[in-house]
This record gives structure tokens, sequence and C-alpha cells, in this order.
């Protein structure tokens, strides 16, 4: 497996965030987590991506790609692809 850089955006009390990254820690996939309400440079990011909301989770890929809230499936097949 090629290390990818992902980062996933969330909190810790955000249940789609616990899911995404249960898929990632199973699949073994290296990311960076970044706890929006610790860091208001991040948050304003969040923000800024999904116009003006703070939805987590918001994870960015290494080709620039972000998926935001995705579903199981939806991150499956974006990991599949990666």
């Amino acid at each position: 497996m090629t290390e990818s850089k992902i980062t996933v955006y969330g909190t810790d009390w955000c249940g789609d965030c616990v899911r995404a990254r249960h898929i990632l820690d199973g699949r073994g996939i290296p990311y960076e987590w970044i706890d929006i309400n610790r860091d208001a440079e991040a948050r304003r990011y969040v923000v800024q991506v999904n116009n003006g909301y703070r939805s987590v989770p918001t994870i960015v890929f290494q080709d620039g790609t972000v998926l935001v809230e995705p579903s199981n499936a939806e991150l499956e097949a974006k990991l599949g692809a990666a």
C-alpha cells in the first residue's frame, strides 16, 4: 500500500466522524485528524469548503478531492479508487 495523505476534519462528538475514522483505521490507512473544536483555522477552512456550514467529517484526499459527510459506500468507493 502506498502512503496517502488524507486529512479528516471533524469533532470528537460526531458519530459520522467516528464511523469514517473506523473505516480508515480498519483499512490501515494513515490520516491526519484535526478537531475543528480545537483548531480555529481548521474550523474556518471547513466552513469555507462547505458554503458556510461546519459539516463534518470533511475529508480531504491527496488528489485534492473532498468528501463531506460521506456514506460508508462513498468513502469505501473513494478509498478503493485511491
